[in-house]
């Protein structure tokens, strides 16, 4: 363990039709729907002046970066 505390989980329901277009803008940005979800969710809580000063960044998923 790396000491990063866990992530919350929340179950989500949505509209079907919201589902799939939410699905539609993730792939077009190469993000999976859980990945987009975080994403404007982050981005409204930073619009709105309420993300906290204290939250980490989303976890970078990939490969690492090579060495040189």
């Amino acid at each position: 363990m790396t000491g990063r505390p866990a992530r919350k989980q929340v179950l989500l329901r949505l509209d079907p039709a919201v589902h799939e277009a939410l699905a539609r803008w993730a792939a077009d940005e190469l993000r999976s729907t859980n990945a987009q979800v975080d994403y404007l969710l982050r981005r409204a809580l930073r619009e709105a002046g309420r993300m906290p000063s204290d939250a980490r960044p989303p976890a970078r998923r990939g490969r690492p970066p090579a060495e040189r």
